[in-house]
This record gives structure tokens, C-alpha cells and sequence, in this order.
């Protein structure tokens, strides 16, 4: 349905005469004529009969220009609302990290970025890589940083750099007069997981004959392991840059052992262009900070 046309019918229904609405809707009365004409070639109805030399609405023309008056109103609203509101509106960044991220850079380009574009909002949600790439699908979230890939061709990963892992154990542990260790050693302690399913974790882990410790529990954060190390239940590896000091928790290098960190997005999606600006800028500052220091 032309928009045109109801305008034009709006104001000929007002004024009750061709010619006196043709030139208020300053177009030509044939203009005008011809417009109505197709509406109510439309409709299937007639909207106005004629009363000497002017016209009037018939019942059907009444109805119909009670609900053409609100929806015009609400057009006109909804228009002034976009056209006042454009410059202002917030736009609402949906940010997926893995555990220990924000601990790092992140938090710092998240923090530079907010001071350069001021309508930005962060809503940042810290999880597992793989439950980061469901909400990714599901398009919960806007992109994510996350420390694996898959093949799905519905996701584009951009590598941004190497994260090192540290082993998080009692003081009173057998291991923590150590400053470093192999990963294969931590394999006879019990250990607590990190962004992983509970179901993996026992699965595929604790039962392994030479995994005689296991993964008794697991934690979708850092902050959770390092908790419940404090608490003596086991060790726990978490990349470097989630290292707290905690009274009773002791730190050892894991040889050989790094992440990489890549930022993942959903293929051919429109974004607001602020969202790929903040995605380029975490890129560059990553990319030129292969692995931070402590």
C-alpha cells in the first residue's frame, strides 16, 4: 500500500473537495484523482461519494480513516524518534571472553575504548570457549575472545596471541617448592578443571589409568580454581595473566605449555560499525603484545 496515497487521502477526507486538497498536497488534481482511484481499486471499496461539488467520506471511508490517522501518528512518531534519537541511542556491545582475559589487556582496550566512543556499553560475559561459541550462533553475543577453534564455517577466527599456563598449588604440596613443572607431572594430583564441562572433564579425564588424581571438580572461571586450591581441594592450571596472590596458593611455571588466544565472530552478520572498531583495535593491541609480562 502506497504511503502517498494515504497521505493524499488523509487530506482530501479533511477538506472534502479535489481541488482545494490538490493544491495543499500541491500536486495536480488528476494526481490526486488517480491516487484515490487506485486506493480504492485496492481496498475493494469506495472511501467517497459525491455531495454536490464536493465529496465526503462514505462508513467504509470513515473506518479506514480512523485506523490510516493512527497509523500515520505512529509512523510519524516512530520517524521523530529515530531522527532525534540516532545520535544518542546506546550501543550495547555483547563481549564473550574465556576465563583470566580480563585480567589481562583486555580490560585496558575495553577501558581506552569507552573514552573514545562514549554511546559504546559493555556487557561482557565470561565462560567456557565452547559455551562462548553457542551464544555466538544463537547471536547472544557479539564476538569472543576464546582459546580454541573448530571447524565451523559459520565462525571466523582471528588469531591475537600466545597465553602462558601456570600451575596453581598449596603451599603445603609436594610440588610447590618447585618454579617449575612438566604437565605430565601434574597428573598424579587431583585437579581441578577449568572451563570445561563437568561431563568432559570425568569422561575423558579422571578415569585414565595414568591420570591416578583426576579432576575431582571444575570451575567455569579462574577466580573459581584458585578458590577452591585455597581451600586444598587439588591444583589447577590458569594462564598466566589470571595469577592472583592468594595466602596458601603457590605458583609454578608449566614448561612448554601455552594457549592461543583467538577473537571469534559469526560469519556474515550485521554489527554497528563500533563493534568492529573495538574488534580491530583488541586485535592490534594483542597482536602487538604476543605475551604479556607479569
Amino acid at each position: 500500500m502506497n504511503y502517498n496515497h494515504l497521505r493524499y487521502f488523509t487530506v482530501l477526507a479533511e477538506v472534502e473537495h479535489y481541488t482545494l486538497a490538490a493544491a495543499r498536497l500541491e500536486i495536480s488534481q488528476p494526481s490526486l484523482s488517480s491516487a484515490i482511484r487506485n486506493l480504492e481499486n485496492e481496498l475493494g471499496v469506495k472511501l467517497f461519494e459525491k455531495k454536490g461539488r464536493n465529496v465526503q467520506l462514505t462508513r467504509q471511508g470513515q473506518y479506514f480513516r480512523e485506523k490510516v490517522t493512527s497509523a500515520m501518528e505512529a509512523l510519524s512518531a516512530a520517524a521523530l524518534t529515530l531522527a532525534t534519537g540516532a545520535d544518542t541511542e546506546p550501543i550495547i556491545l555483547r563481549l564473550g571472553v574465556v576465563s583470566g582475559v580480563l585480567e589481562g589487556a583486555v580490560a585496558w582496550e575495553i577501558a581506552a575504548f569507552l573514552k573514545q566512543h562514549r554511546r559504546v556499553r559493555f556487557h561482557v560475559t565470561e565462560g567456557s570457549a565452547a559455551d562462548l561459541m553457542e551464544l555466538l550462533r544463537q547471536e547472544k553475543l557479539d564476538m569472543a575472545i576464546v582459546d580454541m577453534t573448530v571447524r565451523d564455517r559459520s565462525l571466523h577466527f582471528r588469531k591475537l596471541r600466545q597465553r602462558r599456563l601456570v600451575a596453581a598449588v598449596p603451599e603445603d604440596h609436594p610440588l610447590a617448592d618447585r618454579s617449575r613443572v612438566k604437565e605430565a607431572e601434574l597428573a598424579a594430583y587431583p585437579r581441578i578443571g577449568l572451563s570445561q564441562g563437568m561431563d568432559r572433564s570425568f569422561t575423558e579425564r579422571a578415569d585414565r589409568p595414568h591420570e591416578s588424581g583426576g579432576f575431582l571438580c571444575h570451575a567455569n572461571t579462574a577466580r573459581g580454581t584458585l578458590s577452591l586450591v585455597q581451600a586444598g581441594v587439588g591444583i589447577t592450571v590458569i594462564p598466566e595473566e589470571a595469577v592472583q596472590s592468594l595466602p596458601g596458593v603457590t605458583y609454578l611455571s608449566v614448561e612448554d605449555r601455552c594457549r592461543t588466544l583467538y577473537l571469534c565472530d559469526l560469519y556474515d552478520r550485521w554489527l554497528d560499525p563500533a563493534v568492529w572498531d573495538f574488534a580491530d583495535q583488541v586485535v592490534k593491541a594483542l597482536r602487538s603484545h604476543p605475551q604479556e609480562e607479569q
